[in-house]
């Protein structure tokens, strides 16, 4: 069965916009674990404008399941990731301008600060997966680099809005993740699915595992949480 981690990004977003104490992401996490999630992913910007040292702290004493933590390559960054220990760091780039994520991280381009961050995390005991683009030469260097897994953007094929565009970008989905398995690599996808445009994704051999954000969110403001998760997951579900 494909994992489920829930973004909770966004529940911050909204506590942010006053600088208050509510919503909490970290009782919005302790609703997706009880409507199914399999794990719950957070993103530590260095701007830091959403998610908290805080947060990553106290989800990481919560979360029994699956704690995957987003984040730069950058030496603070790491630090925090190192002292605090989420099963999961998934390397991703950032931009201090960009509104999200903004495409995959450019491995070869990066690939010095990437293979200290990927050596540092993996010392720690904590397992290394990288953001990036459906691209061949990106995935293999990550595995060069030593990632265990790799999260394949999927922001072109959602964002597509003819049928023949999605059928296109959905085959070269299925290309990279034939040659992320051919590489040993653990698969994961995610970014801008929804309800709607998740099934085809679940289809693709050898998906573990799918982090889905922000269509979850705004689901749960109008239904709740429980109820957006187990939406979710129903539709992964369905998908086989």
């Amino acid at each position: 069965m494909i994992r489920l981690g829930v973004n909770i990004d966004h529940v911050a977003t909204v506590r942010q916009a006053r600088r208050a104490l509510e919503p909490d992401p970290v009782a919005a996490a302790v609703l997706a674990l009880l409507a199914g999630a399999d794990g719950i992913t957070v993103h530590l910007r260095e701007d830091r404008r959403h998610i908290q040292d805080r947060d990553v702290r106290v989800l990481r004493q919560m979360v029994t399941e699956r704690l995957n933590l987003e984040m730069a390559a950058v030496e603070p960054i790491v630090a925090v990731a190192c002292e605090v220990k989420p099963d999961e760091a998934t390397l991703v780039p950032e931009r201090r301008e960009e509104v999200t994520t903004e495409g995959g991280l450019d491995v070869v381009a990066h690939q010095d600060a990437v293979g200290r961050a990927i050596e540092r995390l993996t010392a720690a005991g904590i397992e290394v997966s990288l953001f990036i683009d459906p691209d061949l030469l990106q995935i293999e260097k990550a595995k060069l680099l030593g990632a265990r897994a790799v999260e394949i953007q999927t922001a072109r094929y959602s964002e597509a809005r003819r049928p023949a565009d999605r059928k296109r970008e959905l085959a070269v989905l299925e290309n990279a993740a034939a040659f992320v398995r051919d590489q040993g690599l653990h698969l994961h996808m995610g970014h801008g699915l929804t309800y709607t445009n998740v099934q085809p994704i679940c289809r693709i051999a050898g998906l573990e595992e799918l982090n889905i954000g922000h269509s979850i969110v705004s689901r749960a403001v109008l239904v709740g949480m429980e109820r957006a998760v187990r939406e979710m997951k129903d539709a992964i579900r369905q998908s086989v």
